[in-house]
């Protein structure tokens, strides 16, 4: 079995949908949920995750294991998602040897040039469908 890590900000509505969306399509499958701030976290353990966990090093620590990462782009971006992710929460993640499902998420004049405007309903599915293949 992988061990996928999620990782989200704000209010964790990204994370808490696409763990509802894995847990539906993957049962048995065990998710950890590591939010930037506690409220993200409460809505990720609540949509299902088996693990949560708040905050800079649970990303540092997670990054060093897990098999895949899925956030929105952010997350390999320091000071992002309104300052939540910090330098070495950025470095964690981009240095990890896990597959980064990353989400295309243009806010925080982070722009990501060349995708196409979808929504995020579309983006969680496309996620879905790169884990099958990745769990197989």
């Amino acid at each position: 079995m992988k061990k996928i890590t999620i990782i989200d900000g704000q209010g964790g509505r990204m994370g808490k949908t696409l763990i509802e969306q894995l847990k539906k399509e993957f049962p048995e499958q065990e998710l950890l949920a590591i939010g930037t701030n506690s409220i993200a976290t409460s809505a990720m353990i609540r949509a299902g995750a088996d693990y949560g966990a708040t905050g800079e090093n649970p990303v540092i620590v997670a990054s060093r294991d897990s098999d895949i990462i899925i956030g929105p782009i952010g997350i390999v971006i320091a000071d992002s998602l309104f300052g939540e992710v910090t330098p070495k929460m950025a470095k964690a993640v981009g240095r990890s040897h896990a597959t980064q499902l990353l989400m295309p998420v243009n806010r925080c004049n982070h722009h990501v040039v060349g995708c196409e405007e979808i929504s995020m309903n579309e983006i969680i599915r496309r996620v879905i469908e790169q884990v099958r293949e990745l769990i197989k």
